[in-house]
């Protein structure tokens, strides 16, 4: 997002809570830092993305689910505030990644055993915060579980690196655009 269009931050942690804050609050930062959100003991940032204050995100847990809302469903709060539930999580899931919706781009998600896909985003409904969303990708014992998801363009290349190491570059056009109900397809082949 192009600094100058943006109004806010939206932040989100692991356990789904989201925050919005507007820019103009961080423009007088100490030398030691200044507070941009209270966490929940055990929980962590995941997330910082600038918004025009009209943009919608979209949120992608562990287990697959995602959720998709309007900016303006989070109310602007202080800094040093906690914010509100963005997704209904299940007790063992979390969430991997916040994205903001572009409407020219696709949502690339990943699993643990190199499986991933692509998908418009027009796929994924609009829906209120806090809600238990719809599915993603599915999660099952050939992909495992949700690692990463990004916003991509076919003009953009991707890199992935395995936690032995083992790095692939490919171009993001290689991996076909398909529905979000689905197990994907094989982007990095894994030992």
């Amino acid at each position: 997002k192009d600094f100058a269009e943006a109004k806010n931050l939206i932040m989100c942690t692991e356990k789904g809570v989201v925050k919005k804050t507007e820019l103009a609050e961080f423009s007088n930062p100490r030398k030691t830092g200044i507070q941009a959100i209270k966490l929940d003991e055990g929980d962590q940032l995941i997330g910082v993305e600038m918004t025009s204050g009209n943009d919608e995100i979209v949120l992608v847990t562990h287990q697959g689910m995602s959720i998709r809302f309007h900016e303006e469903d989070v109310r602007e709060m202080g800094r040093v505030t906690r914010g509100v539930k963005g997704v209904n999580l299940d007790k063992k899931d979390r969430v991997i990644s916040m994205k903001i919706v572009d409407p020219d781009a696709t949502l690339l998600v990943v699993c643990e055993h190199g499986y991933g896909k692509r998908t418009d985003f027009a796929e994924y409904r609009i829906q209120h915060r806090g809600g238990k969303g719809i599915i993603a990708i599915r999660t099952s014992e050939r992909n495992g579980k949700v690692v990463s998801a990004l916003t991509v363009r076919d003009t953009d290349q991707i890199m992935m690196i395995s936690q032995d190491g083992k790095m692939v570059r490919m171009a993001v056009s290689d991996v076909r655009a398909i529905g979000r109900n689905t197990q994907g397809v094989r982007v990095i082949g894994l030992s």
